[in-house]
């Protein structure tokens, strides 16, 4: 087996959920092979470097091997390899969440929350009336 269609591969190695989300996401622009656009009946090789975007998160993985039906994880983790890049350090920052049901803050709990996105309220000074 020389080639595969992409979808069918995205899927396969466990990319995507299913081939449907993967066929979704060549139509939508976020599959690149080779730096090109790619449709989901583009055929890759081996040796292609495959970009895909899904959940928000850009995969960059070289093909291995192809294959067209899905496999066990571990056989599917030698049909390609990873080569996405590290997360940069902003997005590893969590970000201030409450508990669902806490209701509305108080003013104490606004101002550490202000703290933590770094943004300071507005502290402007009404003018005089003279």
């Amino acid at each position: 087996m020389e080639s595969t269609r992409v979808d069918r591969w995205l899927w396969a190695v466990r990319l995507t959920k299913t081939r449907p989300d993967a066929a979704a996401a060549c139509r939508g622009g976020h599959v690149r092979i080779n730096d090109r656009p790619a449709k989901p009946a583009t055929m890759v090789v081996a040796g292609d470097e495959v970009r895909v975007r899904v959940d928000g998160v850009t995969r960059v993985v070289e093909v291995v091997r192809t294959i067209q039906k899905r496999v066990g994880a571990a056989d599917a983790a030698t049909c390609l390899i990873d080569r996405t890049p590290a997360p940069t350090p902003e997005a590893a920052i969590p970000v201030a969440r409450r508990d669902r049901g806490a209701g509305r803050p108080t003013k104490r709990e606004r101002r550490v929350l202000d703290r933590l996105r770094g943004s300071a309220p507005d502290k402007r000074v009404a003018p005089s009336g003279k």
